[in-house]
């Protein structure tokens, strides 16, 4: 099942988190079993780019040489064989025979050769053998070390606003002086390969945390709505069975919080949720536009997204729900007290959810979104009156699709200020960017153990109408 789950991440872009849990269902793999696919499957798919590294050194033939269907078998043999329990023998035997059933014979004797030679050493040993000195190339060093493109690896020490050129250890290349090193970098890394917890979310006015609590979920952190859930099916919780609650990550449900505690004076009476689709937030902010008098307008320019967010915010409070393109508004300008834009992005920030994205997306997916992401940002703000306030939030750290775009639309306009975002969420520590970028709020994984939301909170200046 695992080879399947990888085979069609591979082939036809499969979203492993929806492909393996419909798999295990219909095949009726529980307990023990469902658990060592999952292991197999998403360890695999997170691992990737150090057991490449691995195989490569293994083999005789380069990595592109070697058919995709037994590069996948290898990959799978290598996860059990240097971060599994499974034992070396039974590690190789299974992979020798699924390469046998999947490719014949010839490939079942080169897996079998392969994983010897993997077997020959641990991970550790594997890691100081083939990624580059930590030295010489920190980021090369810490990209095979923790499975991650070069290029994100990059990106993140640039959003934390550390030194490459320090080193991981905080020395320079030459041990030349101290440096700002690369110790969160290679913190953000190790935690963005982890296995995330559940996250959820009470929908105000149907439920609170307390029941989620009762449900056997433990109190969040910070947000007043959400719990963790260690194991087990979210939908055995009453609250979530029901629609009442649901699974969000805790970063999304503080974004959400920050925007309504801007004041806004009055009216503050019609909020806007500019890209709903699938409905996380808009299902939060409807139940907080409800309890505060207002009403939600959720809006999304693909029809199928738009019936999700109608499914999420049913029962959840007073909202409507259009399909509408943001970029070429379906309103009136100044129509909203409060706007959110969740723009479309890279996904970086959600890696631990969906470990596939750092071998699909490239510097060219970020790079092509930024368009999109300074149209949407431009029409948030135009759609909130003078005095009212927007969220600007994407789910990555990138500072290409963060602070970038908010940079380059105000430098367009002379209407906005950019408010403290770390201070209305204060009882949150280490949010506030690095350098002159301190207004904008930044979420990270090693840090607060969320998915890495940024944030940017504007507000219309009141004489701008």
């Amino acid at each position: 099942m695992a080879f399947e789950v990888l085979r069609a991440v591979r082939e036809r872009d499969a979203y492993a988190n929806l492909l393996l849990p419909a798999l295990l269902r219909e095949r009726g793999l529980t307990g023990r079993d469902a658990a060592l696919a999952t292991e197999l499957t998403y360890g695999t798919l997170r691992g990737q780019g150090t057991y490449d590294a691995v195989i490569a050194a293994c083999s005789a033939r380069g990595l592109d040489q070697i058919d995709p269907p037994v590069r996948d078998v290898l990959r799978l043999g290598t996860h059990q064989l240097l971060a599994t329990r499974v034992g070396a023998h039974a590690a190789v035997a299974t992979s020798v025979d699924l390469a046998r059933k999947v490719s014949g014979p010839g490939a079942a004797g080169f897996v079998n050769a392969v994983l010897r030679r993997v077997a020959s050493r641990d991970l550790e040993a594997w890691i100081a053998a083939v990624a580059p000195s930590r030295s010489a190339d920190p980021l090369g060093h810490l990209a095979v070390r923790y499975s991650h493109p070069r290029w994100i690896v990059a990106a993140f020490s640039e959003s934390l606003g550390e030194d490459a050129a320090a080193g991981p250890d905080g020395a320079g290349p030459a041990g030349d002086g101290p440096g700002t090193g690369l110790a969160g970098t290679e913190a953000a890394l190790a935690a963005s390969s982890g296995r995330p917890r559940v996250t959820l979310c009470a929908v105000p006015g149907l439920a609170g945390q307390a029941e989620l609590v009762a449900g056997g979920a433990e109190p969040a952190r910070w947000s007043p709505f959400g719990a963790y859930l260690d194991s087990g099916d979210p939908a055995a919780v009453a609250a979530v069975g029901q629609g009442r609650a649901a699974v969000q990550d805790e970063a999304s449900q503080l974004a959400v919080l920050a925007l309504t505690r801007v004041d806004v004076g009055t009216p503050d009476r019609r909020w806007l949720d500019l890209c709903a689709g699938p409905g996380g937030k808009a299902r939060l902010l409807a139940g907080l536009a409800a309890g505060g008098g207002a009403r939600l307008l959720a809006a999304d320019a693909r029809l199928h997204r738009a019936q999700l967010v109608r499914a999420a915010v049913t029962g959840a409070g007073a909202a409507g729900v259009v399909v509408a393109d943001g970029t070429v508004p379906a309103w009136r300008p100044g129509s909203f007290d409060r706007v959110i834009a969740d723009v479309p992005c890279s996904g970086l920030g959600a890696l631990r959810r969906r470990p596939e994205a750092r071998w699909r997306k490239s510097p060219a997916d970020v790079a092509g979104l930024g368009a999109l992401q300074r149209r949407l940002l431009a029409s948030a703000l135009d759609a909130a009156r003078p005095g009212g306030a927007v969220a600007y939030v994407t789910c990555s750290p990138h500072i290409a699709e963060t602070r970038a775009v908010v940079a380059d639309v105000l430098h367009e306009r002379d209407d906005v200020a950019v408010l403290d975002a770390p201070a209305a969420l204060a009882e949150v520590p280490g949010l506030r960017c690095p350098g002159p970028n301190g207004r904008y709020a930044q979420f990270w994984p090693h840090r607060h153990g969320t998915d890495a939301i940024f944030l940017a909170l504007l507000q219309r200046h009141p004489e701008s109408g």
